[in-house]
């Protein structure tokens, strides 16, 4: 049923826009984890590290922006650090 509500319909709209808004953070996100498990997978620890300094920070914008809470990405973080730290060993 269409919201017939002013407030309704603009909370819709609202809702959109941060819908995308935190869809782009999240695929970025995930798309940077991807690339530091690969690196991790192929004991490239050089990429690895790169890669890591880039996720860290895609992690701490989403935490920043509400998309993931922030004890969450710092799991994350401490996790991804830990696949790279463990390279070597």
């Amino acid at each position: 049923m269409a919201d017939r509500h002013q407030s309704a319909i603009k909370r819709n709209r609202q809702n959109a826009k941060r819908h995308e808004r935190n869809r782009v953070i999240v695929s970025r996100m995930r798309s940077q984890i991807r690339k530091v498990r690969e690196a991790v997978a192929n004991s490239d620890s050089e990429t690895a590290g790169a890669e890591l300094r880039v996720a860290i920070k895609e992690l701490n914008k989403a935490a920043t922006k509400g998309v993931l809470h922030k004890n969450s990405a710092q799991r994350r973080v401490s996790r991804l650090s830990r696949a790279v730290a463990g390279i070597g060993k």
